[in-house]
């Protein structure tokens, strides 16, 4: 039996919001973003605040499908797939990163070993979450 036998063919309802929902950060957020950039003087009152706040959007929105299809990918044929919940809390984390490492780059405390370190403070944070709650199913 093939696997495409095994997987439905459509999206479950909550990743398809979750899609429509990805689909408008990104707008939202890279829009703000170019407006932001080319029309405000860069201060460190609200406008650094709206930056940290729409590269989020923008970050999230952005990785949110492909996200979605790495989980899609390599959750196993007979595996039920995770919920759209756990795909955003994983986009978010991505976002998050962004904002950190923009941050750190505002003093030059940003390096290659501070990213990194960083990315895998993150990566060992959603695996110990992810564990806990494929645990709590069983």
């Amino acid at each position: 039996m093939s696997r495409r036998n095994l997987v439905p063919e459509r999206i479950p309802p909550d990743h398809l919001g979750v899609l429509i929902g990805a689909a408008v950060m990104f707008v939202v957020g890279w829009v703000g973003l170019y407006l932001l950039v080319t029309t405000q003087i860069p201060r460190l009152g609200g406008q650094l605040w709206l930056f940290f706040v729409l590269l989020n959007v923008a970050v999230t929105g952005t990785v949110l499908p492909f996200i979605r299809y790495l989980n899609v990918r390599f959750t196993p044929v007979r595996a039920d797939l995770p919920p759209a919940g756990v795909i955003v809390r994983q986009s978010v984390w991505v976002g998050l990163y962004a904002v950190a490492c923009a941050w750190l780059q505002i003093p030059r405390a940003l390096s290659l070993p501070t990213a990194l370190l960083l990315a895998l403070v993150f990566v060992v944070i959603e695996v110990f979450l992810r564990v806990r709650e494929l645990n709590s199913q069983r």
